[in-house]
């Protein structure tokens, strides 16, 4: 797992939750994969403990990691879930920057053109 680089706007929870997501949707998180344990991740990252406890249960609550009784958690196998976080990922950044394109009055058409020469500009 690589470090996160914090904001100041965002809970940090929020921010750890938010890297767990793009490491899953970018696949360098596998389904059933273990993850570190709450005291590992808040040392690695860091921060306080009760922090990377208020991340993983809230990763817990939206399905995105299960743990079994003792043993360590684990990024979730369900393909649903999975499904889910890559799309919430591209839907916050498609928003993002059609919020910032749109105060400059540019035809979609164009823009749409842009993006895809960027695109697989950026892909060669």
């Amino acid at each position: 797992m690589r470090n996160v680089n914090f904001n100041n706007r965002d809970p940090v929870y929020v921010q750890v939750v938010r890297h767990f997501k793009e490491e899953i949707a970018t696949g360098m998180l596998e389904p059933g994969q273990e993850i570190p344990s709450r005291r590992e991740l808040a040392n690695k990252l860091k921060i306080n403990p009760n922090t990377a406890q208020r991340a993983y249960k809230e990763m817990e609550e939206e399905g995105l990691i299960y743990t079994e009784r003792n043993l360590p958690s684990r990024i979730t196998k369900d393909e649903q879930i999975l499904g889910a976080v890559r799309e919430e990922l591209i839907l916050e950044a498609v928003e993002s920057f059609v919020s910032s394109i749109r105060s400059i009055n540019v035809p979609v058409e164009e823009v749409i053109d842009m993006v895809k020469e960027k695109y697989t500009e950026s892909n060669e």
